[in-house]
């Protein structure tokens, strides 16, 4: 479905993704957000992103290491970025400048997630890597407990996902057209 989307139907999106995500309380009270920004064909990031920074919001990206794990930069704007292409993978942004290490995303009061897809439970589908996996494990072995949102589009909202032994349900997910809360 990513892959039929024009660029005008992802600016589209984006913008109303945008807008939704801000209406979350979660949002309006977070001092510090671990978000991503988008690639390719997915729901579009930086709408939020600039949005939530112009509210004084701390905002943390990834920076994908060599074994998967995540480090995190503080985001400045859209020129605080680099494009980095890791291996034969899709080329991501990622934040330019100082690095904080893997444990600054314990510092978060809300996670934005990437995803493929959620299920009714409130079950994340990723991309496959474990980045995202390894992001909730620590924040669960450091007692942090942040609000877990998963961006995605309508479409991508279903009845039910596999899960596996090291998989936790996400608290809430974003499309452009409406927020579902799971319990937790």
């Amino acid at each position: 479905m990513r892959n039929g989307l024009s660029a005008a139907d992802l600016q589209e999106a984006a913008g109303a993704l945008a807008r939704r995500a801000l209406e979350l309380p979660e949002l309006a009270r977070a001092r510090t957000v671990a978000a991503y920004v988008s690639v390719g064909s997915e729901p579009g990031t930086l709408a939020l992103l600039d949005a939530l920074r112009e509210r004084g919001v701390r905002i943390l990206l990834p920076a994908l290491l060599p074994d998967n794990d995540l480090d995190w930069g503080e985001y400045a704007g859209e020129g605080s970025l680099a494009r980095v292409r890791h291996g034969g993978r899709m080329a991501l942004f990622e934040p330019a400048g100082e690095r904080l290490g893997p444990e600054a995303v314990t510092t978060a009061d809300v996670v934005l997630l990437p995803g493929v897809a959620v299920d009714a439970r409130g079950m994340r589908l990723g991309r496959g890597g474990g980045s995202y996996d390894r992001v909730l494990a620590r924040l669960e072995r450091a007692g942090a407990h942040p609000a877990l949102v998963v961006l995605l589009y309508d479409t991508e909202v279903v009845t039910s996902l596999p899960e596996e032994a090291h998989d936790r349900p996400v608290h809430a997910v974003v499309t452009p057209t409406r927020v579902r809360r799971f319990g937790g």
